[in-house]
């Protein structure tokens, strides 16, 4: 089973979601702006994923650009960083795809693939 992390009205997030569903790949659905990953969840998602923090950073989002966040962030500590994408989920790049042994973060076919192992 895998938490899936979307922003329901974004187009990518719904077609993320049609491909699992169309995989038949069992997740539960989680609301990253109703329910924003809290600072532990994303360390652990982090670490698991083996990639850098930057990846997890909406950095298309009027959010992130409206914050300057550009030519902040590589001045910032981890825990800043940790600490700014649990205050809004608006600032996490979406979808995220997490399993036992498996974070993805936004979609990509071939990557995803491995879910469904088809």
């Amino acid at each position: 089973m895998y938490l899936f992390l979307e922003y329901p009205k974004c187009s990518t997030c719904q077609k993320a979601k049609k491909w699992l569903d169309e995989h038949k790949v069992v997740y539960t659905d989680r609301h990253i702006v109703e329910n924003n990953p809290k600072e532990e969840e994303l360390k652990d998602w982090i670490e698991k994923s083996g990639m850098p923090i930057k990846k997890f950073f909406n950095t298309s989002g009027l959010i992130y650009k409206s914050l300057g966040l550009k030519d902040k962030i590589s001045e910032m500590t981890f825990e800043e960083q940790v600490e700014l994408l649990a205050s809004n989920g608006m600032l996490v790049k979406r979808p995220i795809i997490i399993g036992e042994n498996t974070v993805l973060v936004g979609f990509k076919e071939i990557e995803w693939r491995k879910l469904s192992n088809t």
